[in-house]
C-alpha cells in the first residue's frame, strides 16, 4: 500500500492519493484544485487513478475532482445521499471497493454536512484492524467539523450538530483505536475551531484527548460544538454551491495577462478590484489608490475569499514572478475572474506617483503613547471571537476581518481609524479596505495585540 499526504498551509487543507503496489490502481481523496502534484506522483509510481472520492461538498476551497477526472478517465465518488449537478459514482453506507489487497469501505458520517462521508481503508482485505480512515471534516484531530456552515441553506445547525453526534459515536469511534485517522483539515482552518497542527493521529488518541469526544452525553457535546466558532469566510457558501456543478477548468499553468498601467485603470474605472499581494511592509511603503493589500505568504485566498466578492474581475499586482501563483491560488477557491496582472508594477508607481499612495503603520509603542491624545478616535479589532478572550485594546470594537465587508456601515469612515489584529497580515488588509471604502484616515498595528499589551506592561 502507498499512502500519500499532501498539505496545503495556506488552506490547512489536507488531501490523499491511495494506492495498491501490487495492481497499481489507485484513488485520490479531496483534492485541491490545481491536480499537477497528484498526476505527477501517479506517473511516477505507475499508479492509475480510477477514482477521485469527495468526502462531501467542500465550502472552504473548490475540488480539482473535475479537474482529476478530465486528465484521468476517473470516476467521481460521493456519499449516495449527495446530489451533485454531474455523473458520479454513488456509495451506499458499509459498500466495500477493491483496488486489489487494498480495500476501501464508505461510511455516511453525516453532521458537518448532510452528505458526509468517511473512507475506512486496509492494507490486506483480511485485516481485522483498518489501517486508517480519511475523515473528511466529520472528525479532525482535536476537533470535529463544526455543524452550522449549512444552516443558510436547508438545515439547521442543531439537526447537523445530532447527525455529527451520531456519526461520531455509531461509526468512527467503534473503529479500533490503533486505526489512523486522516483529516481534510488542519490548525487554521475555520471548519472547526481547535484543530491541531498534528496532520495524523489514531482513534484511540482522540478518545482520550479530542474536547468534543470527551463529552459526556449528547447535550454537552451539542453546546461545545456550536459555541464558539470562528465566523465563516463569506466565500464558504458560494464554494458550498459551486462544488455541486460542472464549472469551468482550471488551466494552472498560464499566467494572467500582463496588463499596462493604463489598461489597468480602466478595468479599476469599469469595477476591477486591485489586488496588492505584496508583503504589508512593501505595499505600506507604496502601492496604487485603492488596492487591497492580502499578501502571498500569508493565507491568500481565504482572506480574498473573506473582503472580495466571487462576481467581480479581479487585477493582480504582485512581485515579478508570483503572479501564476497569484491566479493559481485564486482559483483553489473559485474565484477564476483574474483578467490580468500589473506589468512592471514599481515601474508604473514610478510613473504615475499622483496614483501612488502610503500606508499608515504604527508600532505598538507610538499608538499606546499616543492613543489619548486622538480625539474621537475609532479603533477596530479584526480577530476572531476566540482571540480576543485573552484581552482588546480599550475602547475597540471587535468586527472580525470575515465579517468587515458587510459591517463597514457600523464606522464612520470620518473618524480617524485604527485597525489590530494578532500580527500585522489581517491588519493590513482590514485597513486597506477600509481606505477603498472612503476611510481617509487608517493606521494599523505593527505587531497586533500582542505587541501593544507588551507596550503597555513594559510602559
Amino acid at each position: 500500500m502507498k499512502l500519500i499526504q499532501y498539505y496545503l498551509d495556506c488552506l490547512s487543507h489536507a488531501s490523499y492519493l491511495l494506492a495498491d503496489e501490487t495492481t497499481g490502481r489507485a484513488v485520490v481523496v479531496d483534492p485541491q484544485r490545481d491536480v499537477s502534484e497528484y498526476l505527477a506522483d501517479a506517473e511516477k509510481h505507475g499508479f492509475t487513478i480510477e477514482l477521485v472520492i469527495e468526502t462531501h461538498f467542500h465550502a472552504d476551497f473548490l475540488s480539482g475532482h473535475l479537474e482529476l477526472a478530465k486528465a484521468t478517465g476517473a470516476a467521481i465518488v460521493y456519499s449516495s445521499v449527495a446530489k451533485p449537478e454531474f455523473d458520479f459514482m454513488a456509495v451506499e453506507d458499509g459498500q466495500r471497493y477493491s483496488l486489489g489487497d487494498v480495500t476501501l469501505e464508505f461510511r455516511h458520517t453525516p453532521g458537518h454536512t448532510p452528505e458526509s462521508l468517511s473512507i475506512v481503508f486496509y492494507e490486506h482485505a483480511g485485516d481485522p484492524v483498518p489501517y486508517g480512515v480519511f475523515t473528511g471534516d466529520t472528525l479532525f484531530i482535536g476537533d470535529v467539523g463544526r455543524p452550522d456552515l449549512l444552516a443558510s441553506i436547508g438545515y439547521s445547525r442543531d439537526e447537523l450538530a445530532n447527525l455529527l453526534y451520531d456519526s461520531l459515536h455509531n461509526k468512527l469511534m467503534t473503529l479500533p483505536d490503533e486505526t489512523r485517522v486522516y483529516p481534510a483539515h488542519g490548525a487554521g482552518s475555520a471548519c472547526g475551531k481547535n484543530l491541531s497542527t498534528a496532520r495524523w493521529s489514531t482513534i484511540g488518541d482522540q478518545k482520550r484527548t479530542n474536547y468534543a469526544l470527551r463529552a459526556p452525553d449528547r447535550e454537552t457535546f451539542l453546546r461545545l460544538v456550536t459555541e464558539g466558532q470562528p465566523p465563516a469566510p463569506g466565500y464558504f457558501v458560494y464554494d458550498a454551491i459551486l462544488n455541486r456543478k460542472a464549472h469551468g477548468l482550471l488551466d494552472e499553468t498560464t499566467p494572467p495577462a500582463a496588463l499596462s498601467y493604463a489598461q489597468v485603470r480602466r478595468a479599476i474605472d469599469a469595477g476591477a478590484v486591485l489586488v496588492d499581494g505584496r508583503d504589508p511592509a512593501e505595499f505600506a511603503h507604496g502601492h496604487l489608490q485603492d488596492a487591497i493589500n492580502i499578501g502571498l505568504d500569508g493565507r491568500y485566498a481565504e482572506y480574498a475569499g473573506s473582503v472580495l466578492s466571487p462576481d467581480v474581475d479581479i487585477v493582480l499586482v504582485t512581485e515579478p514572478g508570483r503572479e501564476l501563483e497569484g491566479k493559481n491560488r485564486l482559483a483553489r477557491i473559485g474565484f477564476d475572474r483574474v483578467i490580468g496582472h500589473l506589468d512592471d508594477p514599481y515601474r508604473a508607481m514610478v510613473e504615475h506617483p499622483d496614483d501612488v499612495r502610503v500606508a499608515s503603520r504604527l508600532t505598538a509603542r507610538a499608538f499606546a503613547d499616543r492613543v489619548g491624545e486622538v480625539t474621537g478616535l475609532q479603533i477596530v479589532d479584526v480577530r476572531n471571537p476566540g482571540e480576543t478572550e485573552a484581552g482588546m485594546i480599550p475602547g475597540a470594537v471587535n468586527i472580525p476581518l470575515a465579517e468587515l465587508a458587510n459591517r463597514i456601515g457600523e464606522l464612520d469612515p470620518a473618524a480617524p481609524t485604527v485597525v489590530y489584529c494578532a500580527g500585522g497580515y489581517r491588519s493590513s488588509i482590514a485597513a486597506s479596505l477600509l481606505r477603498r471604502h472612503g476611510f481617509a484616515d487608517v493606521s494599523d498595528i505593527l505587531g497586533g495585540y500582542g505587541a501593544w499589551d507588551q507596550a503597555v506592561q513594559t510602559a
